[in-house]
């Protein structure tokens, strides 16, 4: 019982999660994040080897013009004689060797391409290149200041930093493009799954989908939807036959108990036996009433006095006290009614009442009927606020029940009851003393 509702719960749940990071934006993220790594790996890659290559190239060249220009000025030792090369970033110097014109910080520079760092014609500190070659009659120098060379570097950076912003989009296009044509028909049979909550007659969903991985998960979801609503309707026949089946057996065990009750000489003793019977009966009865309005998922209707029923199921629990000090009683509005049947009513006060009367040592049980509620407050050991949910759950019983016995499916069936009926159950422990309290609380009329 309840296998479609919870089902149509768990496929609500997996396409209409919130707080879940939708896929569609997954695939944007990877292909933005693919294109951004791969363009700004290729522009550090680029700044990289063009620095390198750029430096080899340069002191290979500054190298040979150094002893170029020292075999030129070898040859031509006039002052005036003009070398070939003529670039304004470049200076030519020509010393004899321990000539006091060469700058002291050069003098003991070996042969080579020297980084270098001075001031320039305007005193600012500038970047260069030193070549230097030396030989036994002369000595050559060759400053390369290389800023043209920088002012390429950061050109090239700015290019660069250009194509990571262009590439980086051009992949947000594609993957938002990307991710509508993939997304398409998961989106479509997630649509599909969500409308089988409207629809009367379910329609497959693999004729919809090409025979792809969609369609593979379509035709498994079609597979899996059979299964479920051939159990469901299984489960829900089976239900239906016990409770029907089970009215049979109950009423002949009502009919023969009410015709010993009005046996003349029945015994004080053998009375109280035969009311406990019948009570049970009628007990199973309301009980099997309520589990087929389950089973079926249909709601029952009818105006039920909730006082004067809180009074039946009270009288029929005092058997649970046994000779426990605890006393039970009603109060409240006597004329408050329920849209309801009293079977379903009284399954859902006898598990609340019934709990109260075997989980409280001592003291009382008192149940209040007020116009929207009913409350039960007990002086029992009261539940812990980390197990009330628990309780509630199927096959979870209390920890502190006095020898009493049960499957735990009490509560659970109260609250299946109240979900069908529109009602509210809750349990807590009192504020004030020792003790819980259980509120069944009417739908608002």
């Amino acid at each position: 019982m309840g296998t479609d509702e919870s089902h149509s719960a768990s496929i609500d749940a997996v396409v209409r999660q919130p707080n879940r990071q939708r896929l569609r934006a997954r695939i944007i993220i990877s292909f933005l994040l693919l294109g951004f790594g791969l363009t700004t790996l290729f522009a550090a890659s680029t700044l990289v080897l063009r620095e390198r290559i750029e430096n080899q190239l340069v002191v290979a060249w500054l190298d040979a013009e150094a002893h170029t220009y020292l075999q030129f000025k070898r040859e031509h030792p006039e002052p005036d004689a003009a070398y070939g090369l003529q670039e304004q970033q470049i200076e030519m110097f020509a010393y004899r060797p321990g000539s006091p014109n060469i700058p002291l910080a050069w003098r003991e520079l070996p042969d080579g391409v020297h980084d270098w760092h001075d001031a320039d014609a305007h005193g600012r500190n500038a970047n260069f290149k030193l070549a230097v070659a030396r030989a036994d009659d002369i000595v050559t120098f060759i400053k390369y200041g290389y800023g043209r060379q920088t002012l390429g570097a950061r050109q090239l950076m700015i290019l660069l930093g250009g194509s990571v912003v262009g590439f980086t989009l051009l992949a947000w296009l594609v993957g938002v493009w990307s991710s509508r044509r993939v997304m398409r028909p998961v989106a479509d049979l997630a649509a599909r799954v969500d409308a089988f909550r409207g629809e009367a007659q379910r329609q497959r969903l693999a004729p919809h989908f090409a025979p792809d991985e969609v369609g593979q998960l379509a035709s498994a979801l079609d597979e899996y939807a059979d299964q479920l609503v051939e159990r469901v309707a299984r489960d829900r026949e089976f239900n239906a036959d016990v409770s029907h089946e089970l009215r049979t057996p109950l009423a002949v065990i009502l009919g023969a108990t009410e015709l010993l009750l009005n046996a003349p000489d029945l015994s004080e003793k053998s009375r109280q036996r035969l009311l406990r019977v019948e009570r049970a009966t009628r007990q199973c009865i309301d009980l099997t009433t309520a589990l087929l309005m389950l089973s079926r998922n249909e709601r029952g209707s009818g105006q039920t006095n909730v006082y004067r029923l809180a009074e039946l199921v009270a009288d029929s629990n005092r058997v649970h006290l046994s000779n426990k000090p605890v006393s039970l009683r009603v109060q409240g509005q006597q004329d408050m009614t329920v849209d309801a049947p009293e079977a379903v009513l009284s399954v859902a006060l006898n598990n609340l009442i019934g709990n109260a009367c075997k989980y409280t040592p001592q003291g009382e049980v008192v149940i209040t009927v007020l116009a929207d509620r009913v409350e039960v407050i007990d002086t029992g050991p009261g539940v812990a606020d980390e197990d009330v949910e628990r309780l509630f759950q199927r096959g979870i019983r209390g920890e502190t029940a006095q020898g009493s016995k049960g499957a735990g499916i009490g509560l659970a069936i109260v609250r299946r009851l109240c979900g069908l009926y529109g009602w509210q159950v809750s349990l807590q422990s009192r504020t004030d003393s020792h003790g819980s309290v259980a509120v069944l609380q009417f739908e608002p009329s």
